[in-house]
């Protein structure tokens, strides 16, 4: 069988990273920084901000089942992620699993749809930034600050893989102390140790129509909402061509999602939902721009810290620090990718001495720079303008993931291949991607269904909400036009030789030729 484009482009290796390449990226990231990566993914502004929300408009319980719901397909979804990273751990894994076992032409529309959904989350993140920073520096022009963090963010980016995992360690750290400690404090006050709970407890859960309010109906909104949380998990994914042992390291950090879903979602609902009834006025409002309002805010006040909504608020903008930089380093590992498989410019896919794409790294920050719209257009009208163009973007990588771990494990065993051999074996298949294909199509479709229901079709949401779809389909149907790519047969699957393993990544990390096996 003739080698498929993406197996060429592997192949030519330098010639198509730029023979001025010294280096190609290397394996700087350890156990603890991948770990810290996924934890940072998870964790965002959606949980401390936008989950007073979902309690209200879902109920305790509806608001509880809808982040077990959501967390579960997360857990499906991470270690079919899992399976495929571990068993191939490249840079611009979404692309690369795509292309070589879905079709050519759907790998390069999920890579560019993935590049351009970080590269303006960057955008989003910055103009976010400058909500938050006006609680403190109202009189400032929110777009000095949105360049101060641009300027940090890529200088974090630019030094190695290492300056980012440690700078996303410890931006994950203070978030998962922040988590930690509301838990905790949550449970003192149920238990009486700490004033502030009297009136909570399982009578919240009997207010008006809970535990379940809103019927069906909500529980798709709140999961629409959950599911932006979630997005950034699969990050670990994107690190996994620059880890250190990705075959022992990535199955670890993959079985620990589970745990953090439970533990940083799941509890924290929860306690929210025990100690503030879904009646609470207070839990309607989730603008970035007041953090007071924050669940968190509001428990941490009532147990006597007054300083709350300071605190939240420096909590918010490292979660808005941590996504940024996170962005930053996911859209510019996939342009690389995209540019060593032939489907970027060469350019992007150069690196420098220390195993930086610099060039895929300034193109990711030009794209950035849209939040500097807000000087001409209100901060707050950006930040939603940018919120959904990209919106859609990131459960599109989703779908692909279920998809290429499906396609990826039918054609592995009708090769005769041997699970054994495989690093990591998802233990939920074909249960797991079915499942969470399925329930992210639902969202997917569902995001803005409310719409269609209205006496008068707002039609300006409707595409600023789908237009991440046809654009997808366009560019995935226009590759295929034009190069003729067809889907990948299960017996033309190409995989990389299990005892070869070590051999191929420091072979594919240096740019050179990669032999695989069929």
């Amino acid at each position: 069988m003739a080698p498929s484009e993406h197996d060429e482009s592997r192949a030519a290796g330098k010639a198509v990273t730029g023979g001025e390449s010294p280096s190609g990226l290397r394996r700087a990231l350890s156990a603890r920084h991948l770990t810290m990566i996924a934890v940072g993914g998870s964790i965002g502004t959606g949980l401390f901000v936008a989950s007073g929300a979902t309690v209200a408009q879902a109920g305790p319980g509806g608001a509880l089942l809808g982040y077990a719901l959501i967390g579960i397909m997360v857990y499906f979804l991470m270690t079919s992620l899992g399976e495929l990273a571990a068993a191939m751990p490249v840079s611009g894994s979404f692309s690369t699993y795509g292309a070589r076992y879905v079709e050519e032409g759907f790998g390069f529309a999920l890579g560019w749809n993935y590049w351009y959904n970080w590269a303006v989350t960057v955008a989003v993140d910055l103009v976010a930034a400058q909500l938050v920073m006006a609680y403190w520096f109202p009189d400032i022009p929110g777009v000095y600050w949105s360049a101060l963090f641009l300027a940090i963010t890529f200088g974090l980016n630019a030094l190695s893989a290492r300056g980012f995992g440690e700078a996303e360690f410890w931006f994950a750290l203070i978030k998962v102390v922040a988590v930690l400690a509301f838990v905790v404090m949550g449970v003192m006050m149920l238990l009486g140790i700490i004033r502030g709970g009297e009136t909570g407890g399982l009578a919240n859960w009997t207010v008006g129509d809970a535990p379940f309010a809103g019927g069906f109906a909500a529980l798709i909104g709140v999961a629409m909402v959950v599911g932006f949380s979630f997005q950034g998990t699969e990050l670990i994914g994107i690190a996994a061509g620059e880890s250190k042992d990705p075959a022992r390291n990535l199955p670890r950090a993959v079985r620990q999602v589970f745990w953090r879903i439970l533990l940083f979602y799941v509890m924290a609902i929860l306690v929210i939902g025990l100690l503030i009834p879904y009646t609470d006025p207070q839990l309607l409002r989730t603008e970035v721009t007041d953090v007071s309002v924050s669940p968190f805010a509001l428990i941490f006040e009532r147990a006597g810290l007054l300083a709350a909504a300071s605190v939240m608020n420096a909590v918010v903008l490292t979660s808005v620090l941590s996504a940024g930089n996170s962005g930053m380093y996911a859209a510019t590992r996939m342009l690389y990718s995209l540019a060593r498989d032939g489907k970027a410019p060469a350019v992007f896919g150069r690196v420098t001495g220390n195993g930086v794409p610099l060039w895929a790294l300034v193109a990711t920050t030009v794209v950035a720079a849209l939040c500097f719209f807000s000087f001409i257009f209100s901060p707050k009208a950006v930040y939603v303008w940018l919120l959904n163009t990209s919106g859609m973007t990131g459960f599109i990588a989703w779908l692909g993931i279920a998809i290429s771990h499906y396609r990826f494990r039918r054609g592995y065993v009708a090769q005769g291949r041997n699970l054994a051999d495989l690093p990591y074996v998802s233990p939920f298949f074909p249960f797991g991607p079915i499942f969470a294909f399925a329930l992210c199509l639902v969202i997917t479709l569902g995001q803005n269904y409310q719409a269609f229901l209205q006496d008068r079709i707002d039609w300006g949401g409707v595409v600023a909400t789908y237009v991440g779809i046809p654009l997808f389909l366009l560019i995935w149907l226009g590759y295929r036009l034009v190069r003729g790519s067809r889907f990948v047969s299960y017996r033309d699957m190409r995989f990389p030789d299990a005892r070869a393993r070590s051999e191929y990544l420091d072979t594919a990390l240096r740019g050179g030729a990669v032999t695989e096996t069929r």
